[in-house]
């Protein structure tokens, strides 16, 4: 080991190898020569510790993480102040190569065996006698011996001198006065031993001493309170929490071996806690713990060391344990009855207070106050709240109490708590407190009132304005009745009603239609007031609904169409614009007969019908009237226009029937003789109907029963007698409308229809008067549009009537009665229809209106009689 010493002592460098052990000498450095009076030595690196001497020494193995590592010596005079640096640098010593030697030489190398003294133990707190002999050195070579030590604990910095000594002869090691463990656990003695001379033929031996620990210290708690909390009636065994103690004698030994125990207990009844001697846990021991009883309890605990043996030292500590509220105790009320006033119709007051009792801990859940109403509020008029502030119930009116109804109220109230109920085990169950309230209403005078307040009208649409559509009246509630109450409609509203001032009548003032702006949702809600002789009013609500009526006619949406030579059918659909029942399902018919005959309708859904030809019609473009009836009975009439064309695609028509091709059309021998023989067949028709009117009026006498010849008469069921009679004429096709005959077998039978040039007069002479003479009012014959009226044949038969009437009255045989009083069977009690005889009241002319708007039943029969 080299070792230099520079000037101004500032810098010294050492050779050492790259791996070093712990303990192992570096170097010495000459610290009189930098500072003569230091009195403190150090190293800025932990690894290293510097003697007295000036010996570097290494604290641990370690190994030069580079290839050169620096440190410093710091000197101190104290009493100077005076401070000196010393730079320390460590350099690693190149390595020899090691020369080559024979396999089988071999190196013998002689090493001498070192004595290593086992560590001295040192007691604690020694008695002496001082100075006392701790350990002895010895050295085969040298003579004189020298220490250096160093102490391991909190006070190393504080390091006192002259604590151990070694005599320089003999190598004996001396402790000059006793020692502190817990300040100095250990030392370590370093000793040199050095020829006359001042050689040191030997490495420097280091020796340990140990203090021995000695029980000078009690134990302490860590805290000098300790706050626990703990719900009441928890169960035994809960925790409640830990006490801790610590001992700074040495660990693992019979003076840290600490026991727990509670000393007493304030307040002191039952015990109510148990502390665990080797944790400190304290747990619950009392069953039943009630804050209501005793809300805290204070323990006063023990720590004693030496596992709890009387000789061992101790110590006290103060446990504070408070007792948590649950909610284990029930509201109740202070009284069981209340009795409270209030003014009818007064609306969100506050009309009583009440007050409980509960002995939870203010403030928490547990004692917080919930009130409920639980009878005679079935009308929702009271409302009962909680005051955070002083836990009351405050009961309010929120609907207006009518003193006609109900003069007092009588309510009942309970109680609970925010928090859920926490029982003891083996505790009863609690129940909720109630009590009950009286209120009095006292009567006022009040406004009269609405029955209902909202009052539905439905009101038909369409109806004419001044409809009356119902009654709104008011009531005084003191006198029950109507008298001197006027009504009216404030502006502002949908103008669709008035009401009559005094009797409350509603009417409408305009027409309701529901596709008209406002009218478009259906209803409006009117406020009526109604104002007593005091002028106190009071308001109601009528709620005018339109209901849908049926006002609009079905039509078809599409009523053009081509129909190809497919011929397939044509799908017709109809709308209308009322809501149901009086829309869908419809029915179509055609109204014309005889294209009746060539097309028909076959129902497809409620909306829509198929029209199809019947049969091989021919091309051509038909106007078809179609009558569309709702389910309401409406009808609506539309014309549909049928292109039938002879085309594959409806595009190759183009709105006209399809000529052929070529462009020309030549009419066949058939054809043209069709045509010349429907021209002379025209021709004779007009020379008939002209010769006719130009004879004059024939003159023909009616039988006595003449009014059978106006009755239609057809399909007999067998055949008849020959009638010959002169007075029975058939009449002619003179007109478009005149008579006609059908035969069956060899009878035939005619209807008896004014033609156009024919007359009926009296079959008796002179005295009786023609129909043709009724209608002009002179007798004379005059011409007519092939039918007279039914009041011209009233006026004919009603004489003639009454005439044989009377006949029959003075007959005896009653020969005359045969032929016109007939006597049927008792059927009942009467048709729902009334008498038939309502037929002859009918006063206007042609009034056969009624034949167009029968029922569909009705209608398919007489198609069937058509087709007959």
């Amino acid at each position: 080991v080299l070792s230099l010493c520079c000037e101004a002592c500032k810098k010294v460098v050492f050779h050492v190898p790259s791996e070093l052990e712990a303990d192992t000498l570096v170097g010495r450095v000459d610290l009189k020569e930098c500072l003569q009076s230091a009195e403190f030595v150090s190293s800025s690196d932990g690894n290293f510790k510097v003697l007295e001497d000036g010996s570097v020494y290494t604290t641990s193995a370690l190994s030069l993480s580079a290839e050169k590592k620096s440190f410093t010596i710091l000197l101190k005079d104290i009493q100077e102040q005076v401070q000196k640096k010393i730079h320390v640098s460590l350099v690693e010593e190149e390595k020899k190569t090691p020369k080559t030697r024979h396999a089988r030489d071999t190196v013998l190398k002689r090493t001498k065996r070192r004595w290593g003294p086992i560590p001295s133990v040192m007691i604690e707190n020694s008695l002496g006698p001082f100075p006392l002999q701790i350990q002895q050195v010895q050295s085969d070579t040298a003579q004189n011996y020298t220490i250096y030590y160093s102490a391991s604990g909190p006070g190393i910095d504080q390091d006192p001198k002259g604590l151990f000594y070694i005599e320089r002869e003999t190598g004996n090691i001396f402790a000059t006065r006793a020692v502190d463990r817990e300040q100095y656990p250990s030392f370590q003695i370093v000793c040199f031993a050095t020829t006359p001379d001042g050689y040191s033929p030997e490495v420097p031996l280091v020796h340990t001493i140990r203090i021995e620990d000695d029980n000078d210290n009690a134990p302490y708690f860590t805290q000098d309170l300790f706050e626990f909390c703990v719900p009441e009636n928890s169960r035994p065994g809960v925790v409640v929490g830990k006490v801790i103690a610590e001992d700074r004698d040495e660990p693992y030994t019979l003076h840290t071996t600490l026991k727990y125990r509670i000393v007493s207990q304030t307040p002191p009844i039952t015990p109510a806690f148990s502390l665990h001697g080797d944790t400190g846990v304290i747990s619950v021991l009392l069953p039943q713990l009630d804050r209501e009883l005793v809300p805290s309890y204070t323990l006063l605990v023990e720590v004693r060391d030496m596992a709890g043996q009387p000789f061992g030292l101790c110590t006290t500590g103060t446990v504070v344990i408070k007792i948590e509220d649950t909610n284990d105790n029930a509201p109740s009320f202070k009284q069981l009855k209340y009795e409270t006033r209030v003014e009818e119709n007064r609306v969100n007051v506050e009309i009583l207070r009440v007050s409980v009792v509960d002995l939870d801990e203010p403030g928490s859940p547990g004692s917080g106050a919930v009130y409920e109403i639980i009878r005679g509020n079935d009308d929702q008029a009271f409302e009962i709240t909680t005051d955070k502030n002083t836990n009351e119930g405050i009961l309010c009116v929120v609907k207006g109490l009518d003193y006609e109804t109900a003069k007092q109220r009588i309510l009942v109230i309970g109680v609970n708590n925010e928090a859920p109920y926490l029982l003891a085990p083996h505790s009863q169950q609690l129940s909720q407190s109630t009590s009950s309230v009286t209120v009095h209403v006292l009567d006022v005078d009040e406004g009269p009132v609405f029955k209902p307040c909202l009052l539905r009208l439905d009101v038909k649409e369409c109806e004419d304005i001044g409809t009356a559509i119902g009654r709104y009246v008011a009531e005084d509630p003191e006198t029950e009745n109507s008298e001197g109450i006027r009504y009216r409609i404030p502006p502002g509203q949908c103008n669709w009603i008035n009401i009559d001032e005094r009797s409350g009548e509603v009417r409408t003032v305009r027409v309701l239609d529901r596709d008209i702006g406002e009218m478009r949702r259906g209803q409006c809600n009117i406020t009526v007031l109604a104002i007593d002789r005091n002028g106190k009013t009071g308001t109601g609500t009528i709620q005018v609904c339109i209901v849908p009526g049926n006002k609009n006619f079905p039509r078809i949406t599409q009523t053009d169409y081509i129909m190809c030579r497919d011929r397939k059918p044509i799908c017709l659909t109809a709308q209308d614009g009322d809501e149901a029942p009086y829309s869908a399902p419809f029915v179509y018919r055609i109204t014309d007969r005889n294209l009746a005959s060539m097309w028909k309708l076959t129902p497809h859904d409620d909306n829509s019908w198929y029209l199809s030809p019947k049969g091989d019609i021919p091309y051509g473009i038909y106007e078809i009237p179609v009558s569309v009836i709702d389910n309401g009975g409406k009808i609506g009439e539309n014309t549909v226009r049928v292109n039938l064309c002879d085309c594959v695609t409806p595009t190759e028509c183009d709105g006209r029937t399809r000529q052929l091709s070529g462009g020309n059309v030549t009419l066949g021998l058939w054809a043209i003789l069709a045509m010349i023989l429907g021209s002379l067949l025209l021709l004779l028709i007009l020379i008939t109907i002209c010769g006719c009117c130009g004879a004059g009026v024939m003159h023909r006498q009616v039988t006595d029963d003449c009014a059978n010849h106006n009755l239609i008469i057809s399909n007999t069921e067998a055949p008849g007698e020959e009638v010959m009679d002169h007075n029975i004429i058939p009449l002619q096709n003179t007109c478009d409308q005149g008579g006609y005959g059908v035969k069956t077998g060899e009878q035939q039978t005619f209807e008896m229809v004014k033609g156009r040039g024919h007359t009926l007069e009296s079959v008796k002479g002179g005295g009786h008067q023609t129909l043709g003479s009724v209608k002009e009012g002179g007798g004379q014959p005059m011409m007519d549009t092939c039918r007279y009226s039914y009041s011209e044949w009233h006026n004919f038969t009603h004489p003639r009537l009454g005439e044989k009437v009377h006949l029959c009255r003075q007959d005896e045989e009653q020969k005359h009665s045969e032929d016109y009083l007939l006597s049927y069977n008792y059927e009942g009690k009467g048709s729902l229809a009334g008498s038939v005889g309502c037929c002859s009241d009918q006063h206007e002319e042609e009034a056969l209106d009624f034949l167009d708007q029968l029922e569909p039943k009705f209608r398919t029969l007489a198609e069937t009689c058509i087709k007959r």
